[in-house]
C-alpha cells in the first residue's frame, strides 16, 4: 500500500461534491492537500471544516479557465511545498440540451472548462509531477465513453478528456508518470455542486433529462466508494476506472456494433 503521507495533492472543483471527498480521503491519510475552486467563500468554508477535524488542507481559489490563475496556483503550491505529487482535475460542468439546440458557443463553453481547463492544469503542474514521479488523475464520466441524449455539448467534452488523457498516458507513463482516467456514471451527492446548466430554457426536453446521468438507468454511486477505486487504483498504478464496471460491457459492444450499442443507450436512458 502506498504512503501517502506528506504527499503534496492538488484537487479542483473541490468545495464540495466528489472534489471534497477525494480531498478528504487524501488528508485522512495524511497528504497535505490543496483544494481549488472559484468559489472563494465556500472553498475556505471547507477547508476550515477539513482542518477542524484535524487535517492538512490549504485552500487556493483558482479557475481553470484562466491561464493566469492557473498559473497563480501552482506557483502558490510550489512556493509553499516545494513539490506536487498528485494532481486531480475533477472542475468541470454538465449541461442538458439537444444536440441540435447546443450551438457553438455552447460547445465553446462546455470545452473551455472540461477539457481546456483540463489541459491548463496539466500543462502546468507536468514538470513537478514528473520529477516526483507521481499522479495525475482526470475526472471524466462515462458520457465519455458513450454519449447520450438531451446532454448537450457535455459527451463531446467529455469524449476530449478521454482522448487527451489516453494519450499523455502513452507519452508520459514511460517517464514515470501515473496516468488515471475515472469515468463515473451518475454520483450521488446531498446537493449538486452545480445544477445541470440547461443550456436553451424553454426547450422541451423529457424530465428525466434533467435527472443524474440525463436519466440513465443506473443505481447512484457512493463518492465515498469511487474515491476508494481511486487511490486504489493509484496505488496499483492502473490506467483507468470505469464504475459500474458493467458500463465496460456496453463500451465494447457500442466498438463492435454501433447500431446495436445506440438500442441498448435509448434503453438504458429514458
Amino acid at each position: 500500500m502506498q504512503d501517502w503521507q506528506g504527499k503534496i495533492v492538488v484537487v479542483t472543483g473541490a468545495s464540495s461534491g466528489l472534489g471534497r471527498t477525494i480531498a478528504t480521503a487524501f488528508a485522512a491519510r495524511r497528504a497535505r492537500v490543496v483544494i481549488a475552486a472559484r468559489g472563494a467563500d465556500e472553498l475556505q468554508q471547507t477547508a476550515n471544516e477539513l482542518c477542524a477535524a484535524g487535517y492538512d488542507v490549504t485552500a487556493i481559489p483558482a479557475d481553470v479557465t484562466r491561464q493566469e490563475s492557473v498559473d497563480a496556483l501552482l506557483a502558490g503550491v510550489i512556493e509553499r511545498f516545494g513539490q506536487l505529487d498528485v494532481l486531480v482535475n475533477n472542475a468541470g460542468r454538465t449541461a442538458r440540451s439537444a444536440i441540435l439546440d447546443a450551438t457553438p458557443e455552447d460547445f465553446r463553453d462546455m470545452l473551455d472548462i472540461n477539457l481546456l481547463g483540463v489541459v491548463r492544469m496539466t500543462r502546468a503542474a507536468a514538470p513537478h509531477l514528473l520529477r516526483a514521479r507521481g499522479h495525475l488523475i482526470n475526472i471524466s464520466s462515462l458520457a465519455g465513453k458513450s454519449a447520450s441524449r438531451y446532454l448537450g455539448a457535455y459527451p463531446a467534452s467529455k469524449f476530449a478528456v478521454t482522448a487527451y488523457t489516453q494519450q499523455l498516458r502513452l507519452e508520459l507513463e514511460p517517464q514515470g508518470l501515473h496516468v488515471l482516467l475515472v469515468c463515473p456514471g451518475p454520483i450521488a451527492r446531498e446537493a449538486p455542486r452545480h445544477a445541470p446548466i440547461d443550456t436553451h430554457p424553454g426547450q422541451s426536453l423529457p424530465a428525466d433529462a434533467y435527472k443524474p446521468g440525463g436519466g440513465v438507468k443506473l443505481n447512484l454511486i457512493s463518492p465515498e466508494k469511487l474515491t476508494e477505486r481511486v487511490l486504489r487504483a493509484c496505488e496499483r498504478r492502473d490506467p483507468e476506472v470505469v464504475m459500474p464496471g458493467k458500463a465496460r460491457i456496453l463500451f465494447a459492444i457500442s466498438q463492435l456494433s454501433p447500431s446495436l450499442g445506440d438500442w441498448l443507450v435509448r434503453k438504458m436512458t429514458s
